[in-house]
C-alpha cells in the first residue's frame, strides 16, 4: 500500500516579518521546506505540497513533487482537503512545512507504530509546556482529546504530554473526516485538530506517537529559526565527529546539511561551511575559513582565514593559506598559495607555487576570462596576472610583475618598470621639510 505525505506550505509567516515565505527560510543553507522533503522522501512513495496562491518561488522549491493551491486560507483542515485527490489508497500522513527537523525513522514510527485502524499522531514531552496544546491519554494509552491551554484545567496544564499536530491515517478515513471538520470556533477556520473529536467520535482508536520535542518544535519566528539552527548544527557536528572528523572547537563550527567530510579530516575554531562542499580525508582546514561550493583533495591544508567560493577545486595535497581567495578555480595537486592571493576564474598545474599578493585580474567590467597556468611554475610575489592570459609548464614570474602576455614555458618574464635612484635627493626633500 503506498503512503503519502501532505505537506502544508500555504502560510505566510506574518511573525518572521520577512517578505520570503516562511517554509523559504534556511536551516544550514537549505529551506525548511526542503529539509522536510528531504525526510519524506526516504520514507513515502508519494509527496504532495500545497501551497498558497502566487507563491511560485515555493512551487519551484518543492519540485519535483506534486503542488496544490489553498485559494483561500481557511485553516490547516481546509489545507490539507485541498490535496484529497492525491490521497491515494494507503496511508495519508499530513505534516507542516514550518516543523522541518522530524526525522525519517519518526515518520517511519508515525506510519507503523500508532493505531492500525484509526489515527496516529506525534506528541512530545515538553520541557515547559507554556501554552502547547496538551494531549489526554486514558486507557492503554489512548488519546481521549488535544485539550488547548487555555480551555484547561489546573490537572490538564500539569501535563507535559503535547501535539505537534501531525497526524496520520488511512486515505479513505482521512478524507472522510476531514470533510466533517466545522468552523464554529472563534476564527472560522477549519482546524486540523479537530480530526481528533471526529474519530473519536466515530469510535477509532487514536494514539500518541512520542518524538524528541527538537524534532517536533514548530517554526513561526526568527528567534525559534535561530534556535531550530542551533538543533540542526548539533546534530550535524555530532554526525561528522562520529564518522571520524576531529573538531577543536564543535559548537564555532557552522556546517550545511549537505557538507561532506571525510574521516580524519581536522577543523579548528570558528569555521563555515555553506553549501556544496565535499572535503577528502586527512585534511587540516584552520580557523576563521569560510568554505562554499568547493571541492578539498585528501592531505591539503586550508587556512586560517581562506575563503573557498563556489567552484573552486583542489586536487591533493594543496596549500591555502592565511587570506587567499579561490574562486571558479582548479588548483592540482601541490599547489601552494600560502598568503595574501586571489585565484579566480583559473586553471593552475600541480606543484606550482603562487607567491603572496598574486593576483588573477579575471573581470574586464563586462566579463569574466580566464587564467592558465602550468604545472612546475613559480609566480613572485605581487604578480598581477591579466586575463586571458598563460603560463606555460616550468616557466618563473618575477616578482612585481604585471603580466598581460602569455609566458612561454621555462621561460623568465618580467614586466615591471626598470628601477631609478637618485642619489642625494632624500636629504633634499628632508631639507625643504
Amino acid at each position: 500500500m503506498q503512503a503519502t505525505a501532505i505537506v502544508l506550505a500555504a502560510g505566510l509567516g506574518t511573525r518572521m516579518k520577512s517578505a520570503l515565505p516562511k517554509t523559504l527560510h534556511r536551516l544550514a543553507g537549505r529551506s525548511m521546506l526542503r529539509h522536510l522533503l528531504a525526510s519524506c522522501e526516504q520514507v513515502f512513495d508519494r509527496v504532495v505540497v500545497v501551497l498558497g496562491p502566487d507563491m511560485d518561488a515555493v512551487r519551484t522549491e518543492a519540485a519535483p513533487h506534486a503542488c496544490v493551491v489553498q485559494h483561500d486560507r481557511l485553516g490547516t483542515a481546509h489545507a490539507a482537503l485541498q490535496a484529497v485527490e492525491q490521497f491515494g489508497d494507503g496511508k495519508v500522513a499530513v505534516l507542516y512545512a514550518d516543523n522541518p527537523l522530524i526525522r525519517p525513522e519518526t515518520m517511519r514510527r508515525l506510519l507503523t507504530g500508532g493505531a492500525a485502524d484509526g489515527l496516529s499522531l506525534l506528541a512530545f514531552q515538553a520541557a515547559d509546556p507554556a501554552r502547547y496544546g496538551r494531549v489526554v491519554t486514558g486507557g492503554q494509552g489512548m488519546v481521549e482529546r488535544i485539550v488547548e491551554y487555555a480551555d484547561a484545567s489546573e490537572a490538564e496544564r500539569a501535563i507535559t504530554l503535547c501535539n505537534a499536530g501531525v497526524m496520520c491515517a488511512a486515505a479513505g478515513d482521512m478524507a472522510r473526516w476531514l470533510r466533517a471538520v466545522r468552523n464554529d470556533n472563534a476564527k472560522g477556520e477549519y482546524y486540523l485538530t479537530d480530526v481528533i473529536a471526529i474519530a473519536r467520535a466515530a469510535g477509532r482508536p487514536v494514539r500518541a506517537v512520542e518524538a524528541p520535542e527538537a524534532e517536533l518544535a514548530g517554526i513561526n519566528s526568527r528567534a525559534e529559526l535561530a534556535k531550530a539552527e542551533a538543533v540542526l548544527q548539533s546534530w550535524l557536528r555530532a554526525a561528522a565527529m562520529d564518522a571520524g572528523v576531529t573538531m577543536v572547537d564543535p559548537a564555532s563550527v557552522f556546517l550545511s546539511a549537505d557538507t561532506e567530510l571525510a574521516s580524519d579530516v581536522t577543523i579548528e575554531p570558528n569555521v563555515v561551511f555553506g553549501p556544496g562542499v565535499k572535503v577528502a580525508s586527512n585534511v587540516t582546514i584552520r580557523a576563521f575559513s569560510h568554505i562554499e561550493g568547493a571541492t578539498i583533495g585528501a592531505g591539503s591544508i586550508i587556512g586560517p582565514f581562506a575563503r573557498l567560493r563556489p567552484g573552486a577545486v583542489l586536487e591533493n595535497d594543496v596549500h591555502v593559506g592565511n587570506y587567499v581567495e579561490i574562486k571558479a578555480s582548479h588548483l592540482g595537486a601541490g599547489v601552494k598559495a600560502n598568503h595574501l592571493t586571489y585565484v579566480g576564474d583559473a586553471t593552475v598545474g600541480a606543484r606550482t607555487n603562487l607567491g603572496a599578493g598574486t593576483i588573477t585580474c579575471n573581470y574586464d567590467g563586462h566579463h569574466k576570462h580566464r587564467t592558465t597556468i602550468g604545472a612546475d611554475a613559480f609566480i613572485g610575489s605581487d604578480v598581477s596576472l591579466v586575463a586571458p592570459v598563460t603560463v606555460g609548464d616550468g616557466a618563473y614570474v618575477a616578482t612585481g610583475s604585471v603580466i598581460t602576455d602569455d609566458v612561454e614555458p621555462d621561460a623568465l618574464a618580467i614586466a615591471r618598470q626598470r628601477q631609478v635612484q637618485k642619489p642625494g635627493r632624500a636629504l633634499m626633500r628632508k631639507d625643504k621639510g
